[in-house]
């Protein structure tokens, strides 16, 4: 299983509920997605859920994955993780989190690690954090501690932070490490003085509007793709 913070967040996963109610047109619309029940004699492999093979699965995956436990998704995941981090800090309940650790799983980062408050708002995960791998720190120097061995055989893994602050250099056409912990702050104060002076150096994403900052899930979103424009195949 997907590693994971053990308490609860502040607010109930709506997703783990039945329906009370009349489903909206969204929900319905909703309900199409996804496949049926499995059609014609059940196959006799230990990968499918026999909940989902009888009444059908309506989860966000890919097909790949259509019928398969939740454990079996995460172990096949594990075998094709990239090698990059990230990390969030979460002093004030950040919720851009669940925003963060969906598209980490849609890049099949390694990890997501929260800096800070261990508990955090999960809907905008939409249920992606049952198959990404979660580790809390409550400091930075404590993800520094990590990553100082964190890498494989327990070689040091940088940290980079990324935040539109003085003295930071563009995140278009800079080196990321293949293995690396891309850092970001909340969407209010950024990048905590702790990490700023903690990290290896600090980015920016390029902006040509009028808005100071953009949202933070979206830069995490941004980094991230960075990151696999340079070191992933879309066959790995």
């Amino acid at each position: 299983m997907a590693r994971v913070d053990p308490e609860h967040d502040d607010t109930p996963d709506a997703s783990s509920h039945e329906p009370t109610h009349e489903p909206t047109h969204q929900a319905r619309d909703l309900e199409a997605v996804g496949v049926g029940p499995w059609p014609g004699p059940l196959p006799d492999d230990p990968r499918y859920d026999p909940e989902l093979l009888a009444h059908g699965d309506r989860r966000n995956v890919v097909d790949q994955y259509r019928y398969w436990t939740v454990e079996a998704i995460v172990a096949d995941l594990d075998t094709r993780r990239h090698p990059f981090h990230v990390a969030v800090e979460n002093w004030a309940h950040d919720l851009n989190i669940g925003s963060v650790v969906r598209t980490a799983n849609a890049f099949a980062a390694t990890e997501v690690h929260i800096v800070g408050r261990r508990r955090w708002n999960r809907r905008g995960a939409m249920v992606t954090d049952r198959y990404q791998h979660i580790r809390h720190h409550p400091t930075v120097e404590d993800l520094l501690t990590w990553a100082a061995s964190g890498g494989p055989d327990g070689t040091p893994i940088p940290v980079l932070g990324v935040d539109n602050l003085p003295g930071s250099v563009p995140l278009e056409g800079y080196p990321l490490p293949r293995s690396c912990v891309l850092l970001f702050g909340q969407e209010s104060v950024g990048l905590s003085d702790a990490a700023r002076a903690a990290v290896v150096d600090v980015l920016h994403i390029a902006q040509f509007g009028s808005t100071r900052s953009i949202n933070a899930g979206a830069a995490a979103a941004i980094a991230m793709h960075a990151w696999v424009a340079q070191h992933a195949r879309r066959d790995d």
